[in-house]
């Protein structure tokens, strides 16, 4: 085996952060001259090598990676099986590193198929060994290969990677997209992230953008090349992934308390806490975008942050390179500003608002449960996102009504299909509107929407999982569950609306969804069509209640032309 492992070559392959979209790790992909790296290894299997041979490539790529001096994080191939072997197996790893001048904790271990053929208990404690000497841990294949459901929580991983062929069925299959969502709520609940693998069209990263997935690698963003691309960005290609069908078609996934401080992150330039001045002036005058260098102990722990430009003003300054170069930086460092993988971005701002007006603008250090460095963050980058998302939310409010569009409410409703729930739509509207507008003015009738409005927004308070929204004119949509459209929609009904004095009546169409009897937000569209005439044509406040595929529609309120008699009440 070691002849064949002499033809073997490396790529390297970007994984970018979408948010900043700049490069945050390298995967170092080997590459045999005759055929792929699967055909080798099945080789070694044959000849029964295949963990040596396993580690040997994995020890290869390490000194590919220092050939090209790359600094950032460094992700590295093996399997499942490999980690379950015997311990000794991976010494020749820990040695490669140390001849490269790499840390543990700059790598992160892509633990790859089959999982079916490693024993669980020693798979566990082979993670755990590698955890324990500050590697990083990813799980590889998940969502199409045969990684347990249960190993996604108790291995503790650091990363998740979301094979390929589902994110090639992402924009057209909603059960995928579903998937994905179960995945990354997975992931909010084990502190992982989440990141897509073989990204390949404008649609794919559209769809993972709108589901939340953050972090992601793929020919469309940057193909795997000898040299590896450190500098790339993808701010072009991001803004040109903008399929607004996509929207209904996948559902995003949205944290109630907003994005992750890791979904901003960069990675961190570290040295030794014991680097001189000198050797910090060197690291940060070779690569000019660094703003500042992250000095940890022997653990990958932060100990000091170096700020670029408070850094460079006292080593430049008269005297300032006789009187520091060959002494610590630390003496120059700040203690880092510490922030976990959990906090929330508008929790970061506040750590910022309440620190020295000098040191705003420093970047926070980003460190895992057990304190070790896993990259920084930048407070423009923060702002810049919060500011994002607070313009699209802002831009998806009726701006009369301050109430969620269309858009919002096709995203509630995709997300309860996919999830299988049983729940309510309500298509809501003035009866004759335009005779309110015609009859006392548009400014009544914005006034007596925004009573709608209002009064709509009030009765859902009772019930956290309802939304209520306006898209357009005189319309409303109301999406709740069995237990609670009628409290809410009775609420509504009951109350009396008047423009200056003209009294009005309302008409509400309701569809009722059980789990599987709609494909999406459109058809739920098309069949509350003919419900909404229904309610039209009755007399009085009116609602009608349908259910998709039958063909019955009672009548909860409104007393029909040519009849006479009180409406009758909700059920």
């Amino acid at each position: 085996m070691p002849a064949l492992l002499d033809d073997v070559r490396f790529a390297f392959q970007p994984l970018f952060n979408l948010h900043t979209g700049g490069v945050v790790a390298v995967e170092a992909l080997a590459r045999p001259h005759d055929g792929g790296v699967q055909d080798l290894l099945r080789a070694a299997h044959g000849a029964g090598y295949l963990t040596n041979t396993d580690v040997a490539l994995a020890c290869r790529a390490v000194g590919s990676a220092a050939d090209h001096e790359l600094a950032l994080p460094l992700h590295l191939n093996l399997m499942a099986m490999t980690l379950a072997d015997r311990p000794e197996f991976l010494a020749p790893l820990f040695g490669a590193l140390r001849d490269a001048g790499r840390s543990p904790s700059s790598v992160v271990v892509e633990v790859g198929i089959p999982y079916s053929r490693a024993r669980r208990g020693a798979l566990l404690r082979g993670l755990e060994l590698l955890r324990g000497n500050g590697f990083r841990i990813a799980l590889d294949g998940v969502g199409e290969g045969d990684v347990p459901l249960s190993l996604l929580a108790g291995a503790r991983p650091d990363l998740l990677k979301l094979d390929r062929e589902v994110v090639a069925a992402l924009p057209d299959d909603p059960g995928q997209c579903a998937v994905v969502q179960g995945l990354l709520h997975i992931a909010e609940h084990t502190g992982a992230q989440l990141v897509a693998e073989g990204v390949e069209t404008e649609a794919e990263l559209a769809s993972l953008r709108r589901l939340g997935v953050w972090l992601a690698q793929g020919n469309l963003l940057a193909a795997a090349s000898r040299r590896p691309r450190v500098d790339a960005t993808i701010a072009a290609v991001l803004s040109e992934a903008n399929d607004p069908e996509a929207v209904t078609r996948t559902g995003p996934i949205r944290r109630a308390t907003g994005p992750r401080v890791t979904d901003f992150l960069h990675p961190a330039t570290t040295l030794p806490e014991d680097a001189t001045s000198e050797r910090v002036r060197e690291l940060l005058a070779g690569h000019p975008s660094l703003s500042g260098v992250v000095l940890v102990d022997p653990d990958g722990r932060p100990r000091w942050s170096v700020d670029r430009n408070r850094f460079l003003l006292a080593v430049t300054g008269p005297y300032g390179h006789a009187l520091h170069a060959r002494r610590d930086a630390a003496r120059l460092a700040d203690r880092p500003h510490l922030i976990g993988t959990g906090t929330s971005a508008v929790e970061l701002l506040d750590i910022v608002a309440n620190t020295d007006r000098e040191r705003t603008n420093d970047d926070l250090v980003v460190v895992d449960a057990d304190d070790r460095c896993l990259g920084v963050v930048r407070v423009a980058d923060v702002v810049r996102g919060i500011a994002e998302l607070k313009v699209e939310q802002a831009a998806a409010l009726n701006p009369l009504t301050r109430l969620p569009g269309s858009d919002a409410i096709a995203r509630e409703v995709d997300r309860r299909i996919m999830a299988g729930e049983i729940f309510a739509v309500g298509w809501l509207d003035v009866d004759g509107f335009k005779r309110v507008n015609d009859g006392v003015g548009f400014a009544a009738g914005d006034e007596l929407i925004r009573g709608i409005g209002r009064t709509l927004s009030e009765a859902a308070v009772p019930w956290p999982t309802a939304q209520v929204g306006h898209v357009g004119g005189d319309d409303f949509l109301v999406v709740a569950g069995l237990d609670e459209i009628v409290p809410l929609a009775s609420r509504v009904l009951d109350t009396e609306f008047e423009a200056e004095g003209l009294a009005v009546t309302l008409s509400l169409a309701t569809l009722v969804c059980a789990a599987g009897s709609v494909p999406s937000y459109r058809e739920v569209s098309r069949l509350l069509a003919p419900l909404k005439a229904r309610a039209k044509s009755l007399r009085g406040t009116s609602w009608v209640l349908g259910r998709p595929g039958n063909d019955r529609v009672d009548l909860l309120r409104g007393t029909p032309v040519g009849e006479s008699g009180s409406p009758r009440p909700a059920a």
